[in-house]
């Protein structure tokens, strides 16, 4: 036999799908802290997705595909009158709560928003009870869905401790549509098998790039992925619940997996990892530490890693409205994850170019003592009072900063500011390790 016929022996499922889906389909979630949170995270994603529907740049987005079609027992879009089959629902609920970048965060080797999850969750849920109850049955309960939050955010957050993505190039939403497809294929009523095959496609499947979020291609894009990922994990699901096969060794299959084709490099240089460095790395099992940390963004509808930043630049407004023209330089000390991603200088194009600078977003909060949505639209953006504070700035790495951002018993996101005048004085330095909504800051956010 020549050797490089390839062996046609079916593998076994890479045991990445099989405890995913072992724990999506037999885990017992006992934590009561895990569930007052997902409550508080469901009404906050609901919450965000309402206040999306303000802007036309969003809505225009939702519906059907066929204008006017109405899906019998269909799932609902809330905020609109939208009655859509499921896929489409789960795009459009997930498009609405990710839009205005204000929805949950988890930071950690990768980032993401585990409520992006919601849209599929909650278009599924609304379906099949919908559908249950015109037959007679019981519908899902709320406690159904909390548990299914619970559980989206352990996979994505837990996968994400160790593993970036970011890194080979590829957008975190990969994690969206693997976490929604498994806890949708449950919902769906799914077996262990079926979540295990349904996962494969999810990994399988084509992966987003992330220079939609980067300079100088950030768009809006970055604002409906997460609905078009946790929109194709309910295609996946459904399509492996009416019986399409899995491919159980799609990580590791030798060239053509997952690990080989799209894991394999940096993207620092392109160069190869060793073999054995390819992998997913797990420090901890899944439960529900994902929800009990989980970051919630209340102060500001920003990327989450200058959310200490943005508070520094408002408690500092009250000493620099009336000396802007005196300023010499600004100085901002961040975590290094800050300045890889949302340090830019030069032309901002759009609303989704500006949410992710960081000296757009001080800049801001140093004039206006506040950042909304509506500060990233053009009418604020042309004020060139931006620009000249962005000239002044100066973006600087605190190594403490970026060791407690790795700390799994931290998660800081520290931020700090300081202002410099041309006459030689200085304001105070002020410093922010954890915004309000982190763990250490719950309370304060919770009302």
């Amino acid at each position: 036999m020549s050797a490089n016929v390839d062996m046609n022996q079916r593998p076994d499922p890479d045991q990445v799908l099989v405890d995913i889906a072992d724990y999506v389909d037999s885990y017992d979630i006992t934590s009561d802290e895990a569930y007052d949170t997902a409550r508080n995270c469901l009404i906050d994603t609901l919450g965000c997705g309402l206040l999306a529907l303000r802007f036309p740049e969003c809505t225009k987005h939702l519906g059907p595909i066929v204008p006017d079609t109405v899906v019998a027992n269909g799932a609902r879009v809330p905020g609109t009158s939208h009655v859509l089959d499921p896929v489409k629902a789960a795009w459009d609920i997930g498009a609405m709560v990710r839009w205005l970048d204000f929805n949950d965060t988890w930071l950690a080797a990768e980032w993401g928003h585990p409520s992006d999850n919601l849209g599929g969750i909650l278009a599924v849920a609304d379906w099949l009870s919908r559908d249950n109850i015109s037959k007679g049955k019981a519908p899902l309960t709320m406690r159904d869905v909390l548990t299914a939050m619970i559980k989206a955010h352990e996979v994505q957050g837990v996968i994400a401790l160790e593993n970036s993505f970011n890194r080979v190039g590829l957008d975190h939403v990969v994690l969206v549509k693997v976490a929604s497809t498994a806890v949708v294929t449950k919902l769906l009523g799914g077996s262990r098998e079926q979540i295990i095959d349904a996962l494969s496609q999810a990994w399988v499947d084509g992966q987003s790039l992330r220079t939609y979020r980067h300079a100088p291609n950030a768009g809006s894009r970055k604002s409906w992925a997460a609905g078009d990922a946790t929109s194709r994990a309910v295609r996946l699901a459904m399509m492996t619940m009416k019986g399409e096969m899995g491919i159980p060794g799609v990580l590791t299959a030798p060239q053509w997996g997952f690990y080989d084709v799209l894991f394999s490099h940096t993207n620092k240089d392109m160069a190869l990892k060793p073999e054995g460095e390819r992998e997913f790395k797990f420090t901890q099992g899944y439960g529900s530490y994902v929800m009990e940390n989980i970051l919630f963004k209340i102060s500001f509808p920003a990327e989450f890693h200058s959310q200490t930043a943005c508070e520094c630049a408002v408690k500092l407004h009250p000493e620099v409205r009336n000396r802007l023209d005196d300023i010499e330089k600004i100085v901002i000390t961040t975590h290094e994850s800050a300045i890889r991603i949302i340090s830019k200088v030069g032309p901002l194009a759009n609303p989704a170019d500006r949410d992710h600078c960081l000296q757009y977003m001080v800049a801001v909060g140093l004039l206006f003592g506040e950042l909304t949505a509506d500060h990233y639209e053009d009418a604020v953006a042309s004020d060139p009072r931006i620009d000249a504070l962005r000239d002044k700035m100066e973006v600087r790495e605190n190594e403490a900063f970026t060791r407690d951002y790795f700390d799994p018993e931290k998660r800081g996101i520290g931020n700090a500011l300081q202002i410099f005048f041309k006459d030689g004085s200085s304001t105070d330095g002020i410093e922010v390790h954890f915004p309000i909504g982190h763990r250490e800051r719950r309370e304060e956010g919770i009302p």
